[in-house]
C-alpha cells in the first residue's frame, strides 16, 4: 500500500487494521470476484466491483471515500453514491486487491463491505436497529428532560427556590448523559474522524453544535454563579438531538425504501435449493448452499420459492412472477420444455429443471449489474452539489465563529448558543440530498415497470427530449409476421387455402412460413395428410405433391403468378395456376399505437428509422400514425439523420433493438433498448426494456419530466431554507431546538418530496 496512507487510525469502533486484513484476505482469491464484480465492458482487463459504505452522510463523506480509494494502485475509476451509499470501483485485475480497498476506507473512517451479497443486506438492517435506539433513548430523554424545565418556563417570581431550580438542573443534566453519549454517538465518532483526517463533513458542525450546548450547559449545573450559570440548554440539545435523529432515521427508512427495487432484486435468490443426488446409497433431493449447484443439475423449486438459475422446466406445470425481471406483471404459465429466469418466483405447484445458466451468466445478474451501477453514479447536479458541499461546510464554521464573536459582549452563553444555532441550520444536508434522492426514487419506480436505468443522468437529459426516433424492426414490431388477408380462385375456401399453404411450409423455419402455420393453428384447422414429398427451394419458397398434383408455395415468381407489387405477399399454385395469396403484415407491438399516441400528447415529435425496404418502413408508420419515416437506412445512414437532428436544435431519444443500432443508440441525448436476446451489460443504451412494452416509453418520459420537477423543487427549497434561516440565526433570532428542527425538516422533506416519485 502506498505510503502516504500509512497513518495511525483514530479511535472509532472499527476493526484494527490485523483484524481488517484477516477478515478481507479471502477477497482476493480470483474465485470469489464473482460475488461482488464482474468484467468492465468498457475498460480492458479490468473488473467493476460494488461496495456499501457505512458511516457516510454526506457528499463531503463521498468524496473523501473516493479520495482513499483513488490513491491506490491498480484502481482505475471510482464513483460513490452520497445518497445511496454504494461505491463503484474499476480495477486492475492483476494490480489491485479487494482488500486494500477496505482497508483504505477503513482508515479513512469509515466501513465498506462487498455489496450484492448477505452481509449487505445484515449490515443494512444492523444500522436501522442502532438508528432506531438511538431515537428512542432521545425521545425518552428529552420528553423527561422537558418535564424538569418546565417550572422555569411557567413559575413565576419567587415561586422556584434557587435549591429547586438547581435539582431540576442536575436532573436534567444525568438525563441528557445517555444522549450524549449514546443516542450522539455518530456524530461525534464522525467529527471526531473528519478532525483526524483534517477535513470537514456535515456532521462536524452538528457534532460541535451539541459539544458547545452540553458544555455551556453543564458549565451552568456545575457553577450556577460562573458566567455560563444564567441559563442552561439542556431541554434545546436534547430537542435538537431528538429532531436530527428523527429526520435521519426517516431519511433512512426511505432511502431504503427508495432503494427497495435494487434490494428486493438481490434478494430474491434463496441461500439453498433441492439438488437430485444420484450417487447417494437412495439417490434423492438433497438440499444445498446455492453456490454449490453446476451446469446440467436437475433442481426442485417449491412454491414460494424463487428459482435460483436459469433453466428449462423438466417436470411440473406452475404460475411464475417475473415482474421484476421482464416488467410483466401477470403471472405466467410454465410448463416442461419451458424456459425460467432465475429470480422469477415459483407460485402454484413444485417443479424440477435442468440448470441452464448460472451466476452472471443469467439474465438476473446483468440486471441486478445495471441497476448497482446506476445506484453508485454521480448525475451532474449531484456533482455540483458535491463540489459545493465541502467549501460550504468551512463557511459554515467561520460564520458561527464570527456570529460568536459578535454577541459575545453581549454575555458568553448566549454567545455560544448563537454560534450553536448558525452552526446547526446552516448544514447543507438538504441540498446534497436533493437531487440523488430523486433519481434514485425515479429509477426505483421505473425499475418496478420494467425499465432499468443504467445511467442516472440519462434521466435528466430524458426530461428535455422532444423527438423520439424509433427503429422499426424488433422494436415496433415483433420478430415474426401475420397473415392479414386471404385471396383465393373460384371454389377455394379460405381455410382449404390455408391449410395447403400450411402444410408445404410446416417443415420451413422461415418467417413466412411460421406465420402461415400460426394463422391455420389460429384457426384449428387440421392439415391435409395427403401432402408429401415437401421440400424447401432455397430463397423460393416450398414444393410438394398431393392428390391436387405439384403444389407450391412461395413468391410470386417462383409459384408463376403475377402478385401485388404494393403488398407483401405469399403464393400457392398447382400445376394448373394459382390457388390463392396471402397478405403478410409485420406483427406490431399490441401497445404500439397506444405508445406513439401517449409521445404525441406529451409534445414529442416521433420518426421512424429502418433498414427495411421504404415500402415496409412507410407502411409501419401509416399503421402507427408516425409522419416522418425513412427505409433503406444503414447504421450510418441512422446516425448522420440522429446528428442532423442535433444540429438542428432537437433532443433527441432513439429507441431500438440494440441489435445493430449501437452507434445511434450511443450518439443520442437519450436511448432505449429493447429485446432480450442480446446480453444487456452489452448494450450501448441508457435504459433498457426488460419486457415487451413499448408503453414504458411514454412512463419513463413523464416519470423523468416529473423527477426534474422535484430536483428544481428540492434545490429551491434548500436555497429558500438556507436564505431564510441563516440570517435569523446569525442575529439571534433562532434557538437551537428551532435550528435543528429546521436542519431536520428541511432534510426530511427534500427526501419526502423525492419519495413520491416511488408512487
Amino acid at each position: 500500500m502506498p505510503a502516504s496512507l500509512e497513518i495511525a487510525p483514530p479511535p472509532l469502533s472499527l476493526p484494527t487494521p490485523a483484524a481488517q486484513a484477516e477478515q478481507t484476505a479471502w477477497l482476493d482469491e480470483p474465485s470469489e470476484w464473482a460475488a461482488f464484480s464482474r468484467p468492465s465492458t468498457q475498460w480492458p482487463h479490468c473488473q467493476e466491483s460494488q461496495l456499501l459504505v457505512e458511516g457516510m452522510r454526506c457528499a463531503a463523506c463521498a468524496i473523501s471515500v473516493e479520495d482513499a480509494l483513488r490513491k491506490l494502485p491498480g484502481v482505475v475509476q471510482v464513483e460513490v453514491g452520497a445518497a445511496s451509499h454504494r461505491a463503484r470501483v474499476v480495477w486492475l485485475d492483476d494490480v489491485g486487491r479487494p482488500s486494500q480497498w477496505l482497508a483504505a476506507v477503513q482508515r479513512a473512517g469509515y466501513r465498506a463491505v462487498p455489496a450484492l451479497d448477505a452481509t449487505e443486506r445484515a449490515l443494512r438492517q444492523q444500522t436501522q436497529r442502532r438508528a432506531l435506539w438511538r431515537w428512542l433513548v432521545a425521545g425518552f430523554c428529552m420528553l423527561q428532560v422537558m418535564m424538569y424545565a418546565m417550572p422555569a418556563y411557567v413559575a413565576g417570581p419567587g415561586e422556584l427556590t434557587p435549591d429547586m431550580a438547581q435539582l431540576l438542573r442536575w436532573a436534567s443534566w444525568v438525563l441528557t448523559l445517555p444522549v450524549m453519549v449514546f443516542s450522539c454517538g455518530p456524530f461525534f465518532s464522525a467529527a471526531w474522524r473528519d478532525l483526524w483526517h483534517r477535513r470537514a463533513s456535515m456532521d462536524l458542525p452538528a457534532a460541535l453544535g451539541m459539544a458547545v450546548a452540553f458544555a455551556v450547559s453543564t458549565a451552568g449545573t456545575f457553577d450556577p454563579t460562573g458566567p455560563l450559570g444564567r441559563e442552561v440548554y439542556f431541554d434545546s440539545l436534547t430537542m435538537f438531538v431528538f429532531f436530527l435523529l428523527t429526520g435521519r432515521w426517516l431519511e433512512l427508512r426511505l432511502r431504503d425504501r427508495t432503494a427497495g427495487a435494487l434490494e428486493a432484486l438481490i434478494s430474491r435468490l434463496p441461500d439453498s435449493v433441492q439438488r437430485w443426488d444420484a450417487t447417494a446409497a437412495v439417490p434423492a433431493f438433497v438440499r444445498v448452499a446455492v453456490r454449490r449447484v453446476q451446469l446440467g443439475d436437475r433442481i426442485r423449486v417449491l412454491p414460494g420459492e424463487a428459482f435460483p438459475a436459469d433453466g428449462k422446466l423438466l417436470l411440473g406445470r406452475t404460475q411464475v412472477d417475473e415482474a421484476l425481471l421482464t416488467g410483466e406483471s401477470t403471472p405466467l404459465g410454465r410448463g416442461p420444455g419451458d424456459a425460467v429466469l432465475a429470480g422469477g418466483y415459483n407460485l402454484s405447484a413444485p417443479v424440477e429443471l435442468q440448470v441452464e445458466g448460472l451466476g452472471s451468466d443469467t439474465r438476473f445478474a446483468q440486471i441486478v449489474a445495471l441497476m448497482a451501477d446506476a445506484a453508485s453514479q454521480k448525475p451532474s447536479l449531484a456533482q455540483l452539489a458535491d463540489r459545493m458541499a465541502r467549501p460550504f461546510l468551512w463557511c459554515v464554521l467561520v460564520a458561527a465563529a464570527l456570529a460568536g464573536a459578535f454577541w459575545w459582549p453581549s454575555g458568553p452563553g448566549h454567545a455560544l448558543m448563537v454560534a450553536v444555532a448558525v452552526l446547526v441550520v446552516t448544514c447543507p444536508c438538504a441540498l446534497s440530498l436533493a437531487t440523488p434522492a430523486a433519481l434514485l426514487a425515479a429509477a426505483g419506480k421505473l425499475a418496478k415497470s420494467g425499465v432499468l436505468v443504467r445511467r442516472l443522468q440519462a434521466l435528466e437529459n430524458l426530461a428535455q427530449v422532444d423527438t423520439v426516433v424509433f427503429d422499426k424492426t424488433g422494436t415496433l414490431t415483433q420478430d415474426g409476421m401475420v397473415v392479414s388477408a386471404i385471396h383465393t380462385c373460384a371454389g377455394l375456401s379460405d381455410d382449404e387455402a390455408l391449410a395447403l399453404a400450411a402444410a408445404l411450409a410446416a417443415p420451413s423455419l422461415h418467417p413466412v412460413a411460421r406465420a402461415v402455420v400460426a394463422a391455420a393453428q389460429a384457426r384449428g384447422l387440421q392439415l391435409p395428410a395427403d401432402v408429401v414429398e415437401v421440400e424447401e427451394a432455397v430463397g423460393l419458397g416450398m414444393r410438394g405433391q398431393s392428390r391436387h398434383g405439384a403444389l407450391r408455395f412461395g413468391s410470386a415468381r417462383f409459384c408463376g403468378t403475377p402478385g401485388d407489387p404494393a403488398q407483401q405477399q405469399v403464393h400457392l399454385s398447382d400445376a394448373q395456376g394459382w390457388l390463392a395469396s396471402f397478405d403478410l403484415s409485420e406483427d406490431l407491438r399490441p401497445d404500439a399505437v397506444q405508445a406513439v399516441q401517449a409521445l404525441r400528447q406529451a409534445g414529442v415529435r416521433v420518426e421512424l428509422l429502418s433498414g427495411d425496404q421504404p415500402v415496409a418502413a412507410l407502411r409501419v408508420a401509416t399503421q402507427l400514425g408516425i409522419e416522418q419515416a425513412h427505409g433503406g437506412c444503414s447504421p450510418q445512414d441512422k446516425l448522420a439523420h440522429l446528428r442532423a437532428l442535433q444540429a438542428s436544435g432537437h433532443r433527441v431519444a432513439m429507441v431500438g433493438d440494440g441489435l445493430n443500432d449501437g452507434p445511434v443508440l450511443a450518439g443520442a441525448h437519450v436511448s432505449f433498448a429493447f429485446g432480450q436476446a442480446v446480453p444487456l451489460a452489452q448494450r450501448q443504451a441508457d435504459f433498457v426494456v426488460t419486457g415487451g412494452a413499448l408503453l414504458a416509453l411514454p412512463q419513463a418520459l413523464l416519470t423523468a419530466r416529473r423527477t426534474l420537477r422535484v430536483v428544481r423543487q428540492n434545490l429551491g427549497w434548500a436555497a429558500a431554507y438556507n436564505a431564510l434561516c441563516v440570517p435569523l440565526a446569525l442575529v439571534g433570532w433562532l434557538p437551537a431546538w428551532a435550528a435543528g428542527l429546521g436542519m431536520a425538516l428541511s432534510s426530511l422533506l427534500v427526501v419526502l418530496n423525492a419519495a413520491r416519485l416511488s408512487k
